[in-house]
């Protein structure tokens, strides 16, 4: 562990330090500053215009909600845009919730700013295709291990349904222009209306894709970075799915192992919870179980996606005991409780964040290949198999590919010439593995990895040992030594 120790007394943060051509190019869309209005407890919000598409600044415009928090003491180190994943998810609460998500220094020093991004929230371009009583014909009643021709036609369908509807609510035009690159520029064209010459970020999981996309695009614009729980760099191919099912998969292993050492735990069957789940699993394949009045069966879709969102956080485990307990008992309503919270469904009036059908549309943007069903089964078939007890399907996902075409697939991450960025991988998070941020640090001209040692999805909020160290480098450019741990 690398001992920070804490600072005593103000210091200035240090100036922008890479100057950029203060022209803009000829290219640039002409924006107007922000027309920011009250929004209470310190932050104000506003919109700004960007071209929906950057190759024709002059065409149609999208409006984009940004959120501030400014500075709480004299010292401003700047602005700090932040992100907080996804994709898919608005970002426009961080700044008028900041407290919520970061510690007195970063709330002293900075202007914190958050946006929803392009396709979600206020912005425009937001995706939303599916009413909410269609949610769990849509997410909770697949067959995800089709046995014949017709059940497979069935996800067929299901996925080209989908994206029909997405192209009749958002529009092709609008859908093809929603992905990650556009998102970076976006961010360009906040740090102009904020008339900033540079600017640091702070993304967290597909907030560092986000944030190493920009980096790559406008590097002399970063005063400083931060990627916590750093997705996989690459822009193609399965790399990043692999690594992901095996850090759910691997945390969920932990989870049955230590199931099953403690007979306390409520799935412990004799100490062998890894055999209890593997049966539960493979009986729902067709046995599915009561989920609630009015619900969906639970069968082995909804299993999966609640256990997924369980492994987000090990204080979550104790409530997924319970639910395992009970669906081996023939109740799934703890299951479809998580796999509710997956998909942010309320449970007082049942409706549905639009969260997951922004994030299909926004991966699609990002995806350069549009393939038969055929050729999206041969190329997942790498995929099926390697991690079966929590991820037994046996097709490929073809909603991408009834999608309209990417305009702009997502570039190659380098951010040659953004100086060192900060890359926080943890040792137990699920959904971006430290393999994931360890290749992200690597496609980084000066990534800089610091691991931490924990079972969660990203760390700032869970270590002070990181907290500290972020806190270092944002405010005053102090870089970890290599090799740093937490």
């Amino acid at each position: 562990m690398v001992l920070v120790a804490c600072s005593s007394g103000r210091r200035e943060p240090p100036p922008d330090t890479r100057p950029i051509e203060t022209s803009a190019p000829s290219t640039d869309p002409v924006l107007t500053p922000v027309d920011f209005a009250d929004l209470g407890g310190g932050a104000d919000g506003g919109f700004l215009t960007v071209p929906l598409d950057y190759d024709d600044v002059t065409g149609p415009s999208i409006d984009l909600w940004i959120t501030r928090h400014s500075a709480t003491s004299d010292g401003r180190a700047g602005v700090l845009l932040t992100n907080n994943g996804g994709p898919g998810v608005p970002a426009s609460s961080i700044a008028t919730n900041v407290r919520g998500w970061f510690a007195d220094p970063i709330v002293e020093r900075f202007d914190v700013v958050s946006w929803d991004p392009r396709g979600t929230g206020r912005s425009g371009g937001s995706v939303d295709c599916i009413a909410g009583d269609d949610y769990d014909r849509f997410f909770a009643s697949s067959d995800i291990t089709p046995e014949t021709d017709d059940e497979k036609q069935t996800l067929v369908n299901t996925a080209s349904e989908f994206a029909q509807r997405c192209v009749d609510a958002v529009g092709a035009d609008v859908l093809s222009q929603l992905g990650t690159n556009n998102s970076a520029r976006d961010m360009d064209s906040i740090r102009r209306a904020l008339g900033e010459v540079q600017v640091s970020f702070l993304g967290f999981s597909y907030g560092s894709e986000l944030g190493a996309v920009w980096a790559t695009l406008f590097p002399d614009t970063v005063r400083s970075a931060v990627f916590d729980g750093a997705a996989h760099p690459d822009p193609d191919g399965l790399e990043p799915v692999r690594q992901q099912q095996l850090g759910f998969a691997r945390v969920f292993d932990t989870f049955l192992a230590r199931c099953s050492a403690e007979p306390s735990c409520a799935f412990h069957n004799d100490g062998d919870a890894e055999g209890a789940f593997d049966e539960l699993l493979a009986r729902l394949d067709d046995e599915p179980i009561p989920g609630g009045v009015g619900r969906p069966e639970v069968g082995q879709e909804v299993t999966v996606n609640g256990v997924i969102q369980a492994m987000y956080d090990d204080q979550r485990w104790p409530a997924l005991e319970r639910a395992l307990a009970a669906a081996a008992d023939g109740d799934g309503s703890g299951l479809l409780a998580f796999h509710d919270s997956y998909f942010q469904r309320d449970p007082v009036d049942g409706s549905y964040s639009n969260l997951l059908e922004s994030f299909q549309a926004i991966t699609c943007a990002d995806e350069p290949d549009r393939l038969s069903v055929e050729e999206r089964d041969e190329r997942a078939a790498e995929l099926v198999g390697i991690a079966p007890r929590l991820f037994p399907g046996t097709t490929a996902s073809y909603v991408c590919d009834f999608f309209p075409p990417s305009a702009d697939p997502r570039l190659e991450i380098a951010g040659v010439g953004a100086g060192p960025i900060l890359v926080i991988g943890t040792t137990g998070d699920p959904s971006t593995p430290l393999d994931s941020s360890r290749a992200m640090a690597d496609a980084l001209d000066e990534g800089r990895l610091v691991t931490v040692e924990g079972n969660q999805h990203t760390s700032y909020r869970a270590s002070e040992c990181v907290r500290d160290l972020i806190h270092e480098y944002l405010i005053w450019l102090e870089v970890p030594e290599a090799d740093a741990r937490c």
